[in-house]
């Protein structure tokens, strides 16, 4: 009897154990058929350069961001402030709570100092102070932070510190995506007029200053060990608070590709290298799995060139049919190619109208060729006509009849032309 319950309690540990690991695990994972062994409750990998995510797990659950938020602090002050300004210590800034630099009320610091000093050793007195510079306040600056967010596309982020701290408001928390703050990342080195600073600041193995009275001495070092970790690690910010757990976004450049990924939830003490580990992973996966493929690799269907047909309009003489060439013109902002797996396709759609009726202004579009990866367009070429064609009118019609009586006499001809000429214009 007493074997059975031993046997029994035994069966009933196990499976509570079992239910405790299928419990942290997430439930989301989504990312084609591809299951990586990771650590991070929510992760992301992304083409930096098209914002297309090539693996995701959870990438769209809302969680807490802690430091990874100043890679957002660090870009709104790079483009709204000047590096060589002085920034005022106010006693707010000052009472930030570890990691922090130590400033005091009433000191004054070069900007540049400070987000060095943000992004370095991730001080949150120095987030403050740089909020309240470039921003006027805490408050106002996170709203440049969140309408900068908005701009690049970010849809589940909200900010409300400047240094990641875990914080409230209403409804809503402190919070992103990994797909949002890969986007955040993927802008900051990519399409920033700041990128270049950005990428500076955030390389920069070590930083000694003063504050401008010259009385006290601080140094700063880089703890973003992915820089040393990978060949082409190119920036990063990590993060960490109670609720957030250890969070990270990295970007690396190789072989002409660039990932960022992005990690939210990664673990929690003593699990400090979970999100090292996980960032190797996803970027071993990228540059082994995707390539450049270029869209002029891809054969265009024949009838989107032709000649499209206009009706109505003025020709030689009444009733012709005519024929406009038709030019392709690609826009601005379309892609001529993507990092894709060797298993994916380019899908091309034409989408065109079958004639028109006359008028028909030069440039006029009259259809588009979409190239379509992973059920997404990625390239949109316009058609459009390369001439004009004016409709039929009374007058000309009247031309016509008379021009066509004169040089052949014919009867016949004549009346063919003048019911031509009521179908065309009607009763």
């Amino acid at each position: 009897m007493k074997r059975e319950l031993k046997h029994k309690r035994v069966i009933l540990t196990s499976i509570i154990l079992i239910i405790a690991i299928l419990a942290q695990q997430p439930i989301c994972v989504t990312a084609d058929e591809v299951n990586l062994r990771l650590y991070a409750k929510a992760a992301v990998l992304m083409d930096a350069d098209s914002g297309r995510v090539l693996y995701e797990r959870c990438g769209d659950e809302q969680l807490a961001m802690a430091s990874t938020t100043k890679i957002m602090t660090l870009i709104v002050t790079l483009e709204n402030a000047d590096l060589e300004d002085t920034v005022d210590v106010t006693s707010y800034a000052a009472s930030m709570p570890p990691v922090h630099l130590g400033m005091r009320s009433g000191e004054q610091y070069r900007l540049r100092d400070l987000v060095l000093s943000l992004m370095l050793e991730s001080h949150n007195d120095s987030a403050a102070a740089i909020a309240e510079h470039v921003g006027g306040s805490v408050e106002q600056f996170a709203t440049l932070m969140n309408q900068k967010a908005q701009d690049i596309g970010c849809t589940n982020t909200y900010y409300i510190t400047p240094n990641g701290l875990d914080a409230v408001q209403g409804d809503k928390f402190h919070s992103t995506t990994a797909r949002d703050l890969a986007l955040v990342m993927s802008y900051c080195i990519t399409k920033s007029p700041q990128k270049d600073t950005f990428l500076e600041i955030t390389r920069t193995p070590n930083h000694t200053f003063t504050d401008l009275s010259g009385r006290r001495n601080f140094a700063c070092v880089n703890h973003n060990a992915f820089l040393s970790m990978m060949p082409g690690a190119l920036s990063g910010k990590t993060g960490f608070t109670a609720k957030a757990g250890y969070c990270y976004v990295g970007a690396l450049q190789r072989d002409g590709k660039t990932f960022v990924v992005a990690l939210l939830a990664c673990g929690w003490p003593n699990h400090k290298t979970y999100k090292w580990s996980d960032t190797r992973v996803l970027m071993e996966y990228g540059l082994a799995h995707y390539n450049y493929r270029s869209f002029d690799e891809v054969e265009l269907p024949a009838e989107a060139t032709e000649d499209i047909i206009v009706s109505n309009g003025k020709g030689r003489k009444i009733g012709e049919m005519l024929q406009l060439p038709v030019e392709m013109v690609e826009s601005s902002a379309g892609r001529e190619g993507l990092l894709m797996r060797e298993d994916e396709k380019v899908t091309v759609t034409l989408q065109k109208v079958r004639g028109l009726t006359a008028p028909v202004v030069k440039g006029q579009e009259i259809g588009h060729i979409s190239y379509v990866v992973g059920n997404e367009e990625w390239k949109r070429v316009s058609l459009i006509t390369t001439g004009e064609i004016q409709a039929v009118d009374l007058e000309w019609c009247l031309h016509k009849v008379v021009e066509k009586w004169m040089f052949s006499g014919g009867d016949r001809d004549q009346e063919k032309d003048a019911e031509k000429t009521k179908n065309l214009l009607g009763d």
